[in-house]
Parts: structure tokens; sequence; C-alpha cells
């Protein structure tokens, strides 16, 4: 009898242990088939997403085409800033000139005025003298 036991005790053993795997392998199983729905449902979301990546893309060549555009902008305003300035160096040099020319013209001017006065002096003399 107490070999039978012994071996009854030892399926029973055995069957603790075959349930607690089956336990185990039936969690495992459940985790498995999560994973396989994200796997699925990341899987459905990649397969959705060329029209994102088209929109993405599209969105890439928005921005390189801004991106171009704004260097030409820069090279455009730098050409016209340049040009700017030597405009303003020629008509400074002009002004330089202008302004030479005035000061030359007052100093005719004022030898002018100088020699004018002079003579309404000499006239005034003279028209005395005559009286």
């Amino acid at each position: 009898m107490n070999k039978y036991h012994n071996e009854l005790t030892q399926r029973e053993k055995d069957m603790l242990k075959l349930r607690r795997d089956s336990d185990t392998k039936a969690t495992e199983l459940v985790k498995m088939e999560k994973m396989l729905e994200q796997t699925k449902n990341l899987l459905d979301k990649k397969t959705e997403s060329p029209l994102d990546s088209k929109g993405y893309q599209e969105n890439m060549e928005d921005l390189e085409e801004k991106v171009r555009s704004s260097r030409r902008y820069r090279r455009n305003s730098l050409h016209h800033t340049q040009m700017l300035e030597s405009q303003m160096k020629t008509v400074k040099g002009e002004l330089v000139g202008t302004l030479d020319h005035l000061q030359e013209l007052r100093n005719v001017l004022r030898r002018s005025q100088q020699k004018a006065e002079e003579r309404k002096a000499a006239m005034e003399k003279l028209a005395a003298g005559l009286r």
C-alpha cells in the first residue's frame, strides 16, 4: 500500500507541476497575444503611414524650398546692399566735390562783395569830391 501511496503522491506532484506549468504557459500565451496585437497595430499604422510619410515628405520639401528661397533672398539682399553702398560712395564723392565747388563759389562771392564794397566806397568818395 505504501508503494501505491508513494506512486499516487508522485503522480499528484507531477500533476501539480503540470498545472503550474500550464498556468505559466497560459500567462505567457496571453502576454504573447497582447504583444502580437500591439505588433499588428503598429504594422497597421505603418501601412497607413505612407500618407503620413507623404505629408512628411511634402512638408520637408516645403521647408527645403523655404530654405532655398531664404538663401536666394539673402544673396539678392546682399547684392542690393552692395549696390546701394557703391551708389552711396559715389554720391558721397559727388557731394564732397559739390561742397568744394560751393566753398570756392562762396570765396569768389566774398571777394566780389569786397570789391563791390571797395568800389562803392571809392564812388562815394568821388561823389563827395565832386560836390
